[in-house]
């Protein structure tokens, strides 16, 4: 069977409602490298705030509007009145095998050793003792994606080049085993359609007979980055 469609991903996300330390409540800041992510807004109110080349930007979130961002694009969820958004993110299980780097301050970001220690949630720990790790986590995040963009709001864009340069340092071991993913996710599916297309252009559509609906999936609950997390494990399915 095929899995979910286009080789991406899906999660409902509540984004975190408990403040940072500038006020503003929300998730932690960072950054993907290869994937592009998706926020269907469905319920209360929250924005989106960006870093990119042009500049620092505020999104609106609302119930029926559709925002995506590419690789490269620092964002921040913000909660602004118990938003709710469902998430999609091309290359399913790419994002999960370390796809994302968040914007720590510099001193956390000169090994990918000291930057997973500070990333990583406690193993087994009970349900506050991971809300508070991912409160710690997401504050630490904020501190250093307010130095960004209060200097890219200025005028230099020296320190966010920076933090690109060391995300895609940090994220350098683990590339072997991307392309992997990518070529058992997207690609294959897309090489599957053209397949397809190919065998009906030539008379055959048995493919219709191979017809079945996926089971109802139950989601695993987690802290994410943005908020708390029900995320579906679509790519074994």
């Amino acid at each position: 069977m095929s899995t979910f469609p286009g080789g991406t991903s899906l999660s409902f996300l509540d984004v975190y409602d408990s403040p940072a330390p500038d006020g503003i409540c929300g998730g932690s800041p960072h950054m993907h490298t290869a994937s592009t992510e998706c926020y269907i807004a469905i319920g209360g109110r929250g924005q989106l705030h960006s870093l990119t080349s042009e500049g620092y930007r505020e999104t609106d979130l609302e119930p029926g509007r559709i925002t995506w961002f590419t690789p490269g694009t620092i964002h921040r969820a913000v909660n602004l009145d118990h938003a709710r958004l469902v998430v999609l993110m091309s290359n399913a299980g790419l994002p999960e095998a370390g796809d994302a780097v968040m914007t720590f301050p510099s001193e956390y970001l000169q090994s990918a050793e000291r930057y997973r220690e500070a990333a990583a949630l406690p193993a087994g720990g009970s349900e506050d003792e991971l809300a508070v790790a991912a409160a710690k986590r997401r504050d630490l995040a904020v501190e250093g994606y307010l130095a960004i963009r209060d200097a890219l709001i200025a005028g230099d864009d020296r320190p966010l080049r920076q933090f690109r340069e060391r995300a895609a340092e940090i994220v350098a071991d683990r590339l072997s085993g991307w392309s992997g993913i990518v070529e058992r996710g997207p690609l294959a599916q897309a090489q599957g359609t053209l397949d397809v297309l190919a065998r009906m252009a030539a008379g055959d559509a048995s493919h219709l007979e191979e017809a079945a609906v996926a089971p109802g999936l139950e989601p695993a609950h987690r802290f994410g980055m943005c908020g708390r997390l029900r995320a579906y494990d679509v790519a074994a399915h």
